[in-house]
C-alpha cells in the first residue's frame, strides 16, 4: 500500500475554517509573510501554512470569507472538492505556482485535524517509524559576496553543513574558502528561474567553476543552454532540480536522468501529487531531499516531518527557524533533529 493510499481514506470533521497571518525579516533581507489555515474539528485544530511569497497575495485574503468545506470528509474527497473552489476569492495570484502553495496548505491543514482526531501521528498512520533529521543551512553570501556568516557559523558549530547560492559575483576567495570548509552540501544555481529576484543567468564560467570547486556537492537547478548543457550534461549524477519539479510529469520530462531531487511539499499542491513524487524518486533510484521557503510556523514542522520519515539522512534544506532570524541569538539547534516521543499529527 501507497503511503497516499494509506491516509486517502481517512476521514476528518471541519467544523470551522480560519487564517492567520505571519510575518517575519529573514536573514536573506526580506520580510516573508505566510497564512497560515487552520481548520478546527472535535476539539483539536489542524494547520497548514500557505508560502506564496507575493505579500499582496496574501493582503488580498483580508475581507474574504474563510472557504466553505465544514462536514465530514476523506482526505481524498476533500482534495476533490478543492479542485472545485478558488481558493484565491477571484484575485489573480501574480505567480500561477501560488495556487499549489494554497492548496498545499489546506490539504496539509487537514490531514494534520484527521490525524489529531485520532490522536496519532503521520509516522504511525504510515507505519514508518520517523529517524533523525540531519539538515543543512540555507544561506547568501551577500553583495558583495562574503564568506563571513559561513565561517561565523562553522566557529560555533563545526558540524553544520550547507546549501549555498553561487552567482558570478562570487570572488575566486570565497571559492577557495569555502572549499576547504568542507561543509557545503548543494549549490544552488537558480537556473530555471525566470522572472523572480533571485534569478541567476547561465554563466558557463560560473557552473565550471562550481562544478569544479566541489565535485562531490549536489548541484541543483542549473540551466540547459548552448552555452552550459555541454558542462551540465556529464553532470547528471549529481544534478538535482527544485523549480521546475511539481510532479512525476516535471521530473520524466527533465532533460537528463538527475541523481537527486529537492521535495519542496508546497510545490506539488495536492497530498497525492506529493508522496506519487517521492514514491517515483525510491523507485528510479533518484535521492530526494527536504527543501524549504522560509516558513515561519506550521510549513517548517511539516517539511521536517516529511524528512524524518522519508529522507532522513539527506542533505535536507529543512534547518529549524533560527537559521533564518536575523534576531536569533546562540546556541542554535544542532543537526540532526531528534525525533519527539509524543508527536501527533504532522509532528515528528
Amino acid at each position: 500500500m501507497s503511503h497516499y493510499e494509506r491516509i486517502a481514506d481517512l476521514t476528518v470533521t471541519i467544523e470551522s475554517v480560519s487564517r492567520r497571518r505571519h510575518a517575519a525579516n529573514t536573514t536573506s533581507g526580506f520580510e516573508r509573510t505566510t497564512t497560515e489555515y487552520r481548520l478546527a474539528g472535535d476539539g483539536v485544530v489542524g494547520r497548514g501554512e500557505d508560502v506564496t511569497y507575493e505579500t499582496a497575495d496574501h493582503d488580498a485574503l483580508a475581507g474574504t470569507d474563510p472557504i466553505d468545506i465544514e462536514g465530514e470528509w476523506t482526505i481524498d474527497e476533500l482534495s476533490d472538492r478543492l479542485d472545485e473552489i478558488d481558493l484565491f476569492h477571484g484575485h489573480e495570484p501574480a505567480n500561477e505556482t501560488s495556487r499549489n502553495y494554497r492548496r498545499w496548505a489546506v490539504e496539509s491543514a487537514a490531514l494534520d485535524l484527521a490525524l489529531r482526531q485520532r490522536g496519532e501521528s503521520l509516522g504511525e498512520r504510515l507505519g514508518v517509524d520517523p529517524e533523525p533529521v540531519r539538515f543543512v543551512v540555507s544561506t547568501r553570501l551577500g553583495d558583495p559576496p562574503s564568506t563571513d556568516r559561513v565561517e561565523a557559523l562553522l566557529a560555533r558549530d563545526p558540524e553544520l553543513e550547507f546549501k549555498l547560492d553561487p552567482t558570478p559575483e562570487w570572488p575566486e576567495a570565497a571559492f577557495e574558502t569555502l572549499r576547504e570548509t568542507d561543509a557545503v552540501r548543494v549549490l544552488d544555481l537558480k537556473g530555471w528561474y525566470k522572472g523572480t529576484e533571485v534569478d541567476v543567468e547561465p554563466d558557463p564560467e560560473l557552473y565550471r567553476d562550481v562544478f569544479a570547486a566541489f565535485p562531490a556537492a549536489v548541484v541543483e537547478d542549473p540551466a540547459f543552454t548552448p552555452a552550459t548543457s555541454a558542462l551540465v550534461q556529464p553532470q547528471a549524477d549529481r544534478l538535482s532540480f527544485d523549480y521546475p519539479i511539481d510532479g512525476v510529469e516535471s521530473l520524466e520530462s527533465l532533460p537528463v536522468e538527475p541523481g537527486w531531487c529537492n521535495i519542496k511539499p508546497s510545490r506539488f499542491g495536492t497530498l497525492e501529487s506529493l508522496f506519487e513524487t517521492i514514491a517515483y524518486c525510491e523507485e528510479e533510484g533518484i535521492q530526494p531531499y527536504g527543501g524549504g521557503q522560509f516558513e515561519l510556523a506550521s510549513g517548517r514542522t511539516a517539511i521536517q516531518t516529511l524528512a524524518a520519515l522519508c529522507y532522513p539522512d539527506a542533505p535536507n534544506d529543512v534547518a529549524p527557524r533560527a537559521y533564518n532570524d536575523p534576531d536569533a541569538e546562540p546556541p542554535y539547534p544542532k543537526s540532526p533533529l531528534r525525533p519527539s516521543d509524543d508527536a501527533v499529527g504532522f509532528e515528528f
